[in-house]
């Protein structure tokens, strides 16, 4: 049975501590295709649980954690409340945590997130409401959490905690080294976690040092827990937290000592976990043409060894003797594994003419394609795939580039001052030079941008835009500026997508009819607009795939300047030589607001440039290792099917 029909048989997770277990898994954890579908049954244990409470004529009492990965259970509470009919008036919630100090009016406060997100929605009593007071004095503090400690006990704890998971294995703002027993308090912030929080606050500087948050063992009292794990980014302290031994330094780990836990994961977030990375090690494998080219892969690594030096010895060795079963010997499967990698290798990523395409990732035909290449922010187009947008335009190809967003955000006060004064000092409409220059100068924390600000920090991105294509031979003609509506708000959270994102989306599709579309398929960047981007396809591509010119169209998906795909998955590996390599820094130079001091960088502090340089790099060795041709550097590509 599969975790999803597991879920949907058994909704509440009434079976919670008895699962199938692996020896490496300690956590029960269920694993769905995407975030959407989880939070959906997610919310509806909650739902279940709130309408037995009040069959009982008890209350309710919820533990509620903020930050991206509940949004979608809220929204479907929500939903449930207004089309149908679910009723908050005996739910009583405790929130994990809230920055300290902070105004509970201020945007980035946990107070706004939450009555934005739900309380507001919903017909729940205000005296029922509790969250962290980030204005309590210092001296009051220590007496505050206290009481607020006390105030769960005097509702007999918590009914069901919902949480989420920080890169350092906090549940709430418990940071490393926390106590197992440890009560409300508060707490210094981990760097990493201020790191992860930077992109919401507009910078580092500006997110609070400390925090109050519920202990680990507040949480670990109440009846039912269940933790949130969305995303690749999580995906290596979930593996820690779900199979490593418990310990203080990743906090989650204590949660295996609770009888009532449930990790709801996606694919991307459960990748790392041994059942998922390699399953031959746990369990009988039906080997498909991918997990065959997987586990291959994975003991090439393990081994240090080429595909082609692998032995009978190595597969058994390490659990893959079913392989070799079915397979023959190490020999046969050794050649057809290295020949399946060298075909995804090809100079030509738009296909190369004349030229017999059996075995390579492209048509040979039409010769000269039309294609788009969809760019979240920017410039994402030149930093995840400037070598092969450099190629396909060198090859005669027909390229059209559709930013999708502004950017705007991205562009620092600093950088945009410059510009408008600038723009005084030539005296171009100076009354809204003036206004911006007041704007700038005189802004206090998290206040929204102007739209006229907003407008000079698109323009400037634009520019930007224009440097590199022209730099790489594109016409100003094929650059297309979509502004998805999503994305202007001003704020480092988005609108969700619309129709009238999708329509944009849409329209420049059917006006290009493209043989080829390349997109951003990375989801990990810090502030989720690559995703939103994605899905924007996505939902373009469903609506278009009856048109007969769909037909004849691939799409293909890079990755950003955070991960790359693993060597399996790469459907089309396109080389780059040294000048290719130096080539595409230049076009990423032309980007200079997001060169030096970048905001939404994540915890590396390289700049873009050097991070693709050096990821490009690592897939042309990952390559070379497996056996195959030594290159400078490789952009990879993921073959999207719709």
């Amino acid at each position: 049975m599969s975790d999803s029909d597991m879920i949907k048989e058994d909704i509440g997770f009434t079976e919670a501590g008895k699962f199938e277990e692996t020896r490496f898994e300690k956590i029960h954890n269920v694993i769905f295709e995407s975030s959407q579908e989880a939070s959906l049954l997610v919310a509806q244990e909650i739902a279940n649980l709130i309408q037995r409470k009040n069959e009982l004529n008890e209350p309710c009492v919820l533990g509620l954690a903020t930050g991206s990965s509940p949004i979608k259970v809220y929204e479907e509470l929500v939903r449930k409340h207004k089309e149908e009919g679910l009723s908050f008036a005996n739910v009583v919630t405790f929130n994990l945590d809230e920055y300290y100090p902070m105004d509970k009016n201020d945007i980035q406060s946990y107070y706004h997130f939450m009555h934005e997100h739900l309380f507001n929605h919903v017909n729940i009593l205000s005296e029922n409401i509790n969250i962290p007071d980030g204005q309590v004095s210092a001296e009051e503090l220590q007496q505050y959490c206290i009481d607020y400690e006390m105030k769960i006990k005097s509702y007999g704890g918590l009914d069901f905690q919902l949480l989420g998971i920080g890169r350092t294995g906090h549940i709430g703002f418990n940071e490393p080294g926390s106590h197992v027993n440890s009560g409300t308090r508060s707490i210094t912030l981990d760097h990493l976690t201020r790191v992860d929080a930077a992109s919401s606050f507009l910078g580092i500087d500006n997110v609070p040092r400390k925090a109050i948050t519920m202990g680990i063992g507040t949480v670990r009292n109440a009846k039912r827990i269940v933790l949130l794990g969305w995303g690749i980014s999580k995906a290596g302290i979930i593996r820690d937290t779900i199979e490593g031994e418990v310990s203080s330094q990743v906090p989650a780990t204590y949660l295996q000592e609770h009888n009532n836990t449930t990790f709801v994961l996606d694919t991307e977030a459960s990748s790392e976990l041994t059942r998922v990375k390699t399953p031959w090690l746990v369990k009988s494998c039906v080997w498909t043409d991918e997990l065959k080219l997987k586990a291959v892969a994975w003991l090439s690594e393990l081994t240090k060894k080429p595909f082609l030096k692998l032995t009978d010895k190595d597969y058994n060795d390490n659990g893959m003797s079913s392989l070799l079963t079915e397979e023959g010997t190490a020999y046969d499967l050794n050649i057809k594994m290295f020949n399946k990698m060298q075909q995804t290798i090809t100079g030509w990523p738009g296909g190369k003419p004349n030229a017999d395409d059996t075995y390579r990732p492209e048509r040979s035909t039409p010769e000269k394609k039309r294609i788009i290449i969809f760019s979240p922010h920017p410039d994402d187009d030149v930093i995840s795939m400037g070598g092969t947008f450099d190629r396909l335009v060198e090859q005669g190809h027909e390229v059209h580039i559709a930013y999708q967003t502004s950017g705007n955000i991205a562009v620092s006060n600093e950088e945009a001052l410059k510009f408008a004064e600038i723009s005084k000092a030539l005296n171009l409409n100076s009354s809204v030079s003036d206004e911006i220059i007041d704007f700038l100068q005189n802004r206090t924390g998290n206040e929204i941008d102007s739209p006229e600000v907003r407008k000079l920090k698109g323009l400037i991105r634009r520019s930007e835009s224009f440097g590199a294509t022209r730099y790489i031979g594109l016409p100003d003609s094929n650059v297309n500026f979509l502004d998805l509506p999503f994305y202007e708000t001003g704020t480092v959270k988005k609108n969700n997508l619309s129709d009238a994102d999708i329509e944009i989306m849409c329209d420049i599709i059917e006006r290009i009819k493209p043989h080829q579309i390349y997109a951003a398929g990375d989801l990990a960047d810090p502030h989720g607009t690559h995703k939103v981007c994605l899905d924007s396809l996505f939902e373009a591509l469903k609506r278009l795939k009856h048109k007969s010119f769909m037909d004849e169209c691939w799409v293909w998906l890079y990755r950003g300047a955070w991960h790359e795909w693993e060597s399996y998955q790469i459907d089309m590996a396109v080389p780059m030589s040294p000048d290719q390599v130096l080539k595409k820094r230049h076009a990423i130079f032309y980007h200079q607001s997001q060169k030096d001091g970048v905001m939404f960088q994540g915890d590396d502090s390289r700049e873009f440039w050097v991070r693709v340089e050096d990821r490009n790099r690592l897939t042309a060795e990952k390559y070379h290792n497996l056996g195959l041709a030594d290159y400078s550097a490789i952009e990879a590509f993921k073959r999207y099917h719709f």
